[in-house]
């Protein structure tokens, strides 16, 4: 059986745990880092010498990275195609939102969380915060553009170019109560939040 290392609370966990809720495969998750510590034993980095995670185990092969791990799982188990694109340039379209996804956005969202949101209001830095927030508005800003013509950003349907932007977009979306209109994207998460998956793994509180 596949395991995946990593706490549930990380957006790149996330990606991993819906990919495999939606695909339907069983799987173990065994909580390491954050608060579980675990990430810079021998062991742990055998299998990721990051000690960052996720990281997938797959009986003697361990993948990190989740976008890679999104790609493998697809490849290996979407037979039917239900997140995988069949056409080669819906492939790369996707392939760009997901590299997109983890070469700008993911950082932003790493700093809100890290220096806005797990930070005492008190102890937080008012022009700092100004600065993350922009930054975020305008990468959404053109995420929302693309949305303007196509349904997901996998494409006319649902697939892992979504999974791989959602659980970033999910906390910001949540935490920013005075946030700029962006329709676009507000129909697109409205439409993952009735997906099952999305609502076990995604929607959890903001910590």
């Amino acid at each position: 059986m596949l395991t995946v290392w990593g706490r549930t609370n990380s957006s790149n966990v996330k990606k991993v745990l819906w990919c495999l809720k939606e695909l339907n495969i069983p799987y173990n998750q065994k909580d390491v880092g954050g608060p579980f510590g675990g990430l810079d034993t021998p062991e742990y980095k055998k299998m990721n010498p990051n000690s960052t995670i996720p990281t997938l185990q797959d009986d003697q092969f361990a993948l990190w990275e989740s976008n890679a791990i999104l790609r493998y799982l697809t490849e290996k188990y979407d037979h039917s195609h239900l997140l995988l694109a069949r056409d080669l340039q819906e492939k790369a379209a996707a392939d760009k939102w997901m590299d997109w996804s983890s070469a700008n956005l993911f950082d932003h969202i790493k700093q809100m969380m890290n220096k806005i949101v797990r930070v005492p209001e008190a102890d937080r830095d008012p022009a700092q915060a100004k600065v993350i927030y922009q930054n975020i508005e305008k990468l959404l800003k053109i995420a929302d553009d693309a949305l303007a013509t196509q349904d997901y950003f996998s494409g006319n349907a649902f697939g892992i170019a979504d999974i791989a932007i959602a659980p970033l977009f999910y906390p910001w979306h949540e935490i920013v109560t005075e946030r700029p209109e962006f329709p676009h994207l507000e129909r697109w998460y409205q439409a993952l939040t009735k997906r099952p998956a999305f609502q076990e793994i995604v929607m959890l509180p903001i910590k």
